[in-house]
């Protein structure tokens, strides 16, 4: 695998009959980046409900107004088959997404973190990801969750081409859960 035969762009082809290395790309190929179509609504162009387009659902904020929506949206909630199912679904999201970096409570103490620390501190220049349980990330509104999500924010990318609306949806009914798993009640044991 390492040392495959390749061409590099533009080089003569033996292979192909017209001596081009670069193909054109098959009919009805849809692009998966800058320049090309849209990624986040390319899977509606072919008979699916765009009634989730351009707004509060997509967005994580209303469409006339740039506040985050502050709780979920019902409808979201409904087609999930409930909350409970949501949630569930969320966290198996939660496990494939997002426990690599901010691991398996939000502690921003995933794998890939704890891989670049050394037992004499950092081997690499990795920031620690965001803590969940954060004050600051308790209180924003679930469109905001939403929307870092997809957009992704500072070092985190944005996973939009990754994960279906409705699964960042339930991701953040997940995280919202961890977070109330979390609270400490101020009892004393």
């Amino acid at each position: 695998m390492h040392f495959q035969q390749r061409y590099n762009s533009q080089a003569h082809s033996a292979f192909y009959g017209d001596g081009r290395t670069m193909r054109n790309p098959p009919e009805g190929t849809v692009a998966r980046f800058p320049g090309g179509a849209n990624v986040q609504y390319a899977d509606f162009t072919v008979g699916h409900d765009e009634s989730f387009l351009e707004d509060d659902i997509t967005l994580g904020h209303e469409t006339d107004s740039p506040a985050y929506v502050m709780t979920i949206p019902d409808r979201v909630t409904q087609a999930a088959g409930g909350l409970d199912a949501m949630v569930r679904r969320g966290q198996q999201r939660y496990g494939i997404y997002c426990t690599p970096c901010h691991g398996g409570v939000g502690d921003g103490r995933g794998l890939v973190y704890l891989r670049s620390q050394g037992p004499d501190g950092p081997r690499y220049a990795y920031p620690q990801p965001a803590n969940l349980h954060d004050d600051r990330i308790r209180h924003i509104p679930d469109g905001q969750l939403y929307a870092t999500i997809a957009n992704g924010v500072r070092n985190m990318p944005g996973y939009a081409a990754q994960i279906p609306v409705s699964d960042r949806w339930a991701i953040v009914s997940y995280v919202r859960a961890l977070q109330l798993s979390q609270i400490n009640t101020g009892a004393t044991p």
